[in-house]
């Protein structure tokens, strides 16, 4: 079993995912709330409009005691777990895809099936993503009026 400490932190992996759907022509968010509460680790959108959503397993104990995935595939069309070089691959669920990732990149191990949402679904979701970058575009650190920040 790999030692948790030679893993990247959440922040790292986060940074290597973002930086692999950049090279592959996806443009993602970090912390987006979804319409069930869930807060996804990283959300993206590619050329098509597909949405994958990606959770951050920095750590064994971070994944074993996290079983809310489940709740993030009806939000998307792909769903992957991102973890880094030293977390066991087996323990990722088949139905998941896999990225492993640092603070310089990432590699797709295994990509998921696609699991197409309905359309109006999608739409929703894309709202929500595309309100979530402008607000961040246009505010950076400060904080958003109210009215902006709503994204029900």
């Amino acid at each position: 079993m790999a030692d948790d400490h030679l893993n990247p932190c959440a922040s790292d992996i986060c940074r290597g995912v973002l930086r692999l759907f950049g090279d592959m022509s996806l443009a993602g968010v970090t912390e987006m709330t979804l319409a069930n509460g869930r807060r996804a680790d990283i959300a993206a959108i590619c050329p098509k409009g597909e949405v994958t959503i990606v959770e951050v397993k920095s750590s064994i104990a971070d994944f074993r005691a996290d079983r809310k995935w489940p709740d993030y595939r009806p939000f998307c069309d792909y769903f992957y777990f991102a973890v880094g070089h030293g977390f066991p691959k087996d323990l990722i669920p088949d139905e998941a895809g896999l990225i492993v990732a640092d603070g310089f990149g990432g590699a797709v191990l295994r990509a998921p099936a696609k699991t197409p949402i309905a359309a109006a679904r999608r739409k929703a979701v894309t709202l929500r993503f595309a309100r979530l970058a402008a607000n961040r575009l246009n505010f950076g650190a400060e904080p958003a009026p109210a009215d902006l920040i709503s994204l029900s």
